[in-house]
């Protein structure tokens, strides 16, 4: 910047002025090179890189695309030469750091949260995510990023260390104990709805007191959805589901057979053998033909033996 303030002053401007022009060309030299690494990024390497995943056959990478990983990491490289610029405007050069610092903060906050949702995605194409789901471990893991970013954040552009700031809230925990109390309940019960088998996705139970008489679709960090047999769904607290009794209909399905919850009524005095002429009309019924041939058919060849 001093180099445009002599060549100004040289010329009879004002010092001030020559100040004052000097540091909007570096503004605007280091926009257009923002401008210009922006969009080197976007459409070169960012295409370049999809190209390179979809013609892979990793699913792994697909996801990551999806959730936009890899467009939110370019985001970092500008502010990064914004930061590394800052010492060129030697009377703002705090200033523009803190708030680069704060916006690469935040950006990697983005990031982060799309590499946790790719993650629960990558886990979810295993089987074995429908016994183990892990969406309230990666939420609790969420509020634990966001809670130390957020100190990082603030402890940046108060200009104190984290560290000093996070020994004033211990202070504060009983504050935070109140307002995360369903999420830390949640995730206890998370952990021993899953630790000790009693539900899974998938499984059809039935809970009367919240109205759930369906199958698991999602098990969350403070809720399990429900969808019911009417296509209604459901939300009910993942702690209702240790304090509470529910039942599972999974061991019914594991076993193969079904309760029929309806009194089927037979008259005793209508059974009899058949007769030639009733298995005739009976075999015109499409779903009975097939049966009644396959029995006649075994009792011819059981007759040919005894012959």
């Amino acid at each position: 910047m001093g180099y445009f303030t002599e060549i100004f002053t040289d010329r009879g401007l004002n010092s001030i002025y020559a100040q004052y022009l000097s540091v909007c060309i570096m503004i605007l030299i280091l926009i257009l090179l923002c401008v210009i690494i922006n969009f080197i990024i976007k459409r070169v390497i960012l295409k370049l890189i999809t190209k390179l995943i979809e013609s892979n056959n990793h699913k792994w990478d697909n996801i990551m695309l999806e959730r936009q990983v890899f467009k939110r990491l370019s985001y970092i490289v500008p502010a990064i030469v914004v930061y590394n610029a800052a010492p060129l405007f030697y009377q703002y050069e705090i200033l523009i750091k803190r708030f680069t610092l704060t916006y690469i903060f935040l950006i990697t906050l983005f990031v982060l949260n799309a590499i946790l949702d790719s993650a629960n995605d990558i886990y979810n194409l295993y089987p074995i995510s429908r016994i183990r789901p892990i969406k309230g471990l990666i939420q609790v893991v969420k509020i634990v990023v966001y809670i130390i970013v957020g100190i990082i954040i603030i402890a940046n552009l108060m200009g104190q260390s984290p560290i000093a700031l996070l020994s004033g809230i211990g202070a504060l925990t009983a504050v935070f104990s109140l307002v995360f109390k369903d999420s830390i309940l949640g995730f206890v019960a998370g952990i021993q709805l899953t630790s000790n088998n009693m539900l899974q996705i998938g499984d059809w139970i039935e809970m009367d007191k919240y109205g759930a008489d369906g199958e698991v679709f999602e098990v969350t960090l403070n809720t399990v959805k429900v969808q019911n047999f009417d296509k209604t769904i459901v939300t009910i607290p993942a702690y209702a589901l240790v304090s509470d009794s529910f039942k599972n209909w999974r061991g019914m399905q594991e076993s193969g057979g079904r309760r029929i919850k309806r009194a089927v009524y037979i008259d005793t005095t209508s059974i009899c053998f058949c007769t030639d002429e009733m298995i005739e009309k009976f075999r015109q019924i499409h779903y009975l033909k097939e049966y009644i041939n396959k029995k006649k058919k075994n009792l011819r060849n059981l007759m040919k033996k005894i012959e």
